[in-house]
Order: C-alpha cells, then sequence, then structure tokens
C-alpha cells in the first residue's frame, strides 16, 4: 500500500478487512491521502471484493491459515489470480492449491519481497547459470532459548517494553513467531516444497554465520560443512551461542549455496572476487537485505501480465509441525504460531506423515486430550477436533492412497514410465506428467519427483491401491524406484 500510489500502471481498487476503520488508518500511516482513501472501496465481504471485473490480482496478506485457503479458492473460482503472502496458507495446502490454480488458468504466486520468494529467485538464477545449489535459506536472530519465548517475554529479546510495544502497534504474538522460530520454519519449508530441497531431520540447526563464511559451513559434511544432506534449506543465525554479533551478518537477508560444476566455473569464482570455501569449490551469492511489502509490486505485475509467479508450490518436501514449549496439561488450548503452548519446527514432510504429526498452521483453538511434555512434537491423537471441517479434512494425513502410472505401452518390458496419478481423498486427484513431448504439457523434474514417489511407495505405514499394481510394480522397478 505504501508504493502503490506511485506505480505506474498499478490501481488499488478494492481493501477488504474484518475492521474497515482499522484498515483506512493503514492506509493514512503509510502516507495515503483523504482523497486517495476514499476512492477506494472498503469491504468486509471477500466474495462481493473480488467478484468485479476490475479485479484482476488478489494479494491474500490475512496470516489466517484457514481462511487464507478458502480465500484462494474463490479466487479461482473467478479468475482472479492469487499473491499469497500468507505463508501458513502456502504450506498447509500449497501443492493442492497450486494445482488448483492451473487449472483454473490463473496465476497462484508467493510474495515477492518476502524471504521465500527472494531466494527461489537466487535459486532459480544458479540453476539456470548450471550451478548446483547445495544450500539456500535466510538469516535471522536466534538464540536456542528463543523457541520457549510468549507474547509476555518476546519484548524482553527486541529492547522494547510492552507499553513501547503497544504505542507502536506492534503485535506481540507476530513478533514472537519470528522470534520462536516458527517463521523461520514455515519460511524454509516453503522455499523446500518450491525448489524441491532437502529439510533436515530433526529442525533447524540455526548455525551462526556471516556473509563471508556461507560457503564453507553450509555444505554437506562429508565436504567439510555442517548440513546432514546436500540441496537443503538452513537458516543462519546473527548472533553467536554466547551471544556475541556475528561478523557480517545476514539476519535480514537471503542467500544460496552454488557448487562449481567443473574446475574452469571455480576459478571463476576466484577470478570474479567470490567469497570461496578453503576448495574454492563452493561459493555463495546472497542478498543482505529484504522489503517485505514494498517490493510486492513485482509479483502482481509478473502474475497479472507474465502470467508468471514469483515462486510457486510444486512439492511436499517440508511440513511444519507443532512443538510443546512447556508441560501441557490435558483440557489446554492450544493458541497457535507465536504463542504460549506451542512453535513450528520443520521436518520431512514424510516423517510429519508417519508420526500424524500436527501442523502449526492448525494448532489454535484445539483443546489437548492428552498431558504433553516439553519439547514433544504433537499428533492428531493428542488434540479434539471436528472432522467434519473441510481444511482439517484435507490437511490431516490420509494413510490410503490410489495410485496409477501412465506409460507408453502395455508391456512393462517397453514400457516408458509418462507420468503417474494420486488420490488421497474422494472426489479429488492429482495427475504428474513427467516426460510428454508435446509442448502444451509441462513435465515435472524427472528424477526429483521420482525420488518423492519413492519416499511415498517406501512408507510402510501407507495403504496403496491400485488397478494393476503388479504391472505398475514391475514398470518403477526399471526407474529404481522400489
Amino acid at each position: 500500500l505504501s508504493q502503490a500510489p506511485y506505480t505506474k500502471g498499478l490501481n488499488v481498487f478494492t481493501i477488504c478487512d474484518l475492521n474497515i476503520d482499522k484498515a483506512k488508518k493503514a492506509c493514512r500511516e503509510v502516507g495515503w491521502s483523504e482523497d486517495q482513501i476514499n476512492n477506494i472501496i472498503f469491504t468486509e465481504d471477500f466474495e462481493k471484493a473480488i467478484n468485479n471485473d476490475e479485479v484482476d490480482v488478489v494479494v491474500e496478506a490475512t496470516g489466517h491459515p484457514s481462511s487464507g485457503i478458502k480465500h484462494a479458492r474463490t479466487c479461482f473460482k473467478y479468475g482472479k489470480h492469487v499473491i499469497m503472502v500468507n505463508v501458513e496458507a502456502d504450506v498447509l495446502a500449497g501443492p493442492s492449491l497450486s494445482a488448483e490454480a492451473n487449472s483454473a488458468e490463473v496465476v497462484f504466486s508467493m510474495a515477492y519481497g518476502d524471504q521465500p520468494s527472494l531466494t527461489l529467485e537466487i535459486i532459480e538464477w544458479a540453476r539456470a547459470s548450471g550451478f548446483k545449489v547445495t544450500a539456500a535459506g535466510k538469516g535471522t536472530k536466534y538464540m536456542p532459548e528463543y523457541h520457549y519465548s510468549t507474547p509476555k517475554t518476546v519484548w524482553d529479546h527486541y529492547g522494547l517494553t510492552s507499553d513501547e510495544a503497544e504505542k507502536a502497534g506492534m503485535n506481540s504474538k507476530m513478533f514472537n513467531s519470528f522470534l520462536d522460530g516458527t517463521k523461520s520454519s514455515l519460511e524454509m519449508s516453503a522455499i523446500a516444497n518450491a525448489s524441491g530441497l532437502n529439510v533436515p531431520n530433526n529442525g533447524l540447526l540455526f548455525p551462526p554465520c556471516g556473509m563471508d563464511d556461507l560457503a564453507s559451513l553450509l555444505k554437506e559434511k562429508n565436504k567439510g560443512g555442517i548440513l546432514e544432506k546436500n540441496e537443503q534449506v538452513e537458516v543462519v543465525s546473527s548472533l553467536e551461542r554466547d551471544g556475541r554479533p556475528v561478523f557480517k551478518d545476514l539476519r535480514w537477508g537471503v542467500y544460496a549455496v552454488l557448487q562449481a560444476p567443473n574446475d574452469y566455473a571455480a576459478s571463476c569464482f576466484k577470478q570474479y572476487g567470490m567469497n570461496t570455501d578453503q576448495s574454492g569449490e563452493f561459493s555463495a551469492m546472497y542478498k543482505p537485505f529484504h522489503l517485505i511489502g514494498m517490493e510486492l509490486n513485482t509479483s502482481i505485475f509478473s502474475a497479472a501480465l507474465l502470467k508468471l509467479p514469483t515462486g510457486q508450490t510444486k512439492y511436499f518436501k517440508g511440513d511444519v509441525v507443532s512443538v510443546s514449549k512447556r508441560n501441557l496439561k490435558k483440557g489446554e488450548k492450544l493458541d497457535g504460531e507465536g504463542g504460549f503452548t506451542v512453535w513450528g519446527k520443520l521436518i520431512p514432510a514424510s516423517t510429519s506423515l508417519n508420526l500424524q504429526a500436527l501442523p502449526i498452521g492448525l494448532a489454535n483453538d484445539m483443546y489437548l486430550k492428552n498431558d504433553i511434555d516439553k519439547d514433544k512434537i504433537l499428533t492428531w491423537n493428542d488434540v479434539e477436533f471436528d472432522a467434519n471441517n473441510e481444511i482439517i479434512k484435507e490437511c490431516k494425513p490420509n494413510k490410503i492412497y490410489s495410485f496409477d502410472t501412465e506409460t507408453t505401452s502395455l508391456d512393462f518390458h517397453k514400457a516408458e514410465l509418462v507420468g503417474f496419478s494420486l488420490s488421497y481423498k474422494n472426489n479429488s486427484s492429482f495427475y504428474c506428467p513427467l516426460s510428454h513431448n508435446s509442448a502444451d504439457d509441462i513435465n515435472l523434474p524427472f528424477d526429483d519427483t521420482l525420488d518423492i514417489l519413492r519416499e511415498l511407495l517406501e512408507d510402510k505405514s501407507l495403504t496403496i491401491i491400485g488397478q494393476n499394481l503388479k504391472y505398475d510394480i514391475n514398470v518403477l522397478k526399471k526407474y529404481s524406484v522400489i
């Protein structure tokens, strides 16, 4: 909103908010005149707001996961592009929403200016330039004790009093979600689910690391780094573990670590003055700052004019699960992201499904059925929930899947894999194209997609249903999937 009046070709037509007076106040605070405010349609009715030919792009910025998912689907119904600032909704249902947007022939996009989109921009640049991305992520202020921070203690870590924060209009719960590690986990999950990068097995490490040391630290252990996997997301801390500031920290920025594919590329790292590790094989590209919503117009123009997202969820590599901040008692009510009861931890999606872990995006206004010890991952079995809630039905893991391959021949000896279909709920299914020849078909990355399929098929907790599984198994064996 701050930049909209100064951006040629962009017109804010309507603003939807549950508190219209507060929305108008926000416009005044970013410099809008009363004439500009009076020219905007303010409404509490979301569907009425977007069901208008004047609206091309909708910016979903509620921060409420369930509402974000519903709003996105309403936009698809009316043929509107969506810029999803609401990373919580994206992590919960991003793959489904992306598929639905593609079917509706609209754009579903991450928000440029937020760190996931800016990180993806570097990842895509690196891959298009022929480099392997060994790590990518962002910086933040982190100490291990921050995981237990609450809305009452958060301002101590920011050097503010509660009164000062309140006068400035700062939301303690929102700021605490950044401090306790939840927001970092959500943003790294978003990056992994859009890029196909791996996530750590047991949460982010938050290693203290400055700009000059990214290439030395953020690579696989067998290469002298700290990462358990190659091609992994990670967040670096601007504080050493003893509280000292990191030299040339990346607190406000994003990065990707690159691996040279050959000696010539490695020599170019050195010749062009890039920071490298001791071997010269790894270097890093980074952006030290981000301007959040002030850069958002890039996404709007990209969607409206180019019909392209500035980052879009394609995979389900990582999930952000609820972890208890303290000993919790049966009957207590969970208060969600940034609250007093749980924080969000990033783990592999396959692990989350096996555990039946409770996503942080749904851990709000739910009552506990069991006592929970501190530092434990909460599961669906630990909470009371409405089984008929549409969002919960979608996000609660289903243990039964149907599966079928698409091939070039009925003879599995000759057959080549073209794609496969999956369904995990009634009246909904997904087709994953892998090697179609038509120029109109968009194929998924072949090896990366088969890696994900392999994880699914090897999960012994799942029941897979198929029409001719013996044939499918023989085909997949040729590709070492099973």
